[in-house]
């Protein structure tokens, strides 16, 4: 799978992005029968400042946010809580899928206020805005208990917890 990491913030080098974006790619994909070899998705490894800005930017909320994603076309479902359309490769075979930013500073304080590992936290994200990229929402309660389902499943399978339960 062609994924480019920038990493703005070098405390990301202690959590071994690398490996945890493809874990949690690979498996969301799978998850849903997309063929990880031919997507291709950018992941900035940023801070609270930077997220901030993009998020101002790109959803007018001037704040600081975990992880942010921009589908590199819409895929959303037609009608609340129904599946987007399966995605398919492109003229050059491969499946571009989007960009994906998730901010060090929000990711490791929410990690700590639940009391799990850091890592575990960043695979959950990761792994959500990936849903988003494959046109998945959270919108209105059908989407996202969609969604929500299919996070615990594929979080299931790596043998993390449920993110959504309460503790």
């Amino acid at each position: 799978m062609p994924l480019e990491i920038v990493i703005e913030d070098s405390r990301w080098d202690d959590l071994d992005l690398t490996a945890l974006a493809d874990v949690a790619l690979t498996e969301t994909l799978s998850h849903l029968s997309v063929e990880h070899a031919l997507c291709e998705v950018s992941l900035l490894a940023c801070d609270d400042a930077r997220i901030a800005v993009l998020n101002a930017d790109f959803r007018g909320k001037p704040s600081a946010t975990n992880v942010l994603s921009w589908p590199a076309e819409e895929r959303a479902a037609s009608q609340a809580g129904e599946r987007p359309e399966p995605v398919q490769p492109g003229p050059d075979g491969m499946i571009e899928l989007g960009d994906i930013a998730i901010s060090y500073d929000t990711c490791a304080a929410e990690a700590a206020a639940a009391g799990k590992p850091p890592s575990e936290h960043v695979t959950h994200l990761i792994s959500h805005a990936t849903l988003h990229l494959l046109g998945f929402d959270h919108e209105n309660a059908q989407d996202a208990a969609l969604m929500e389902g299919l996070e615990i499943e594929i979080l299931g399978k790596l043998g993390l917890d449920n993110p959504y339960r309460e503790s």
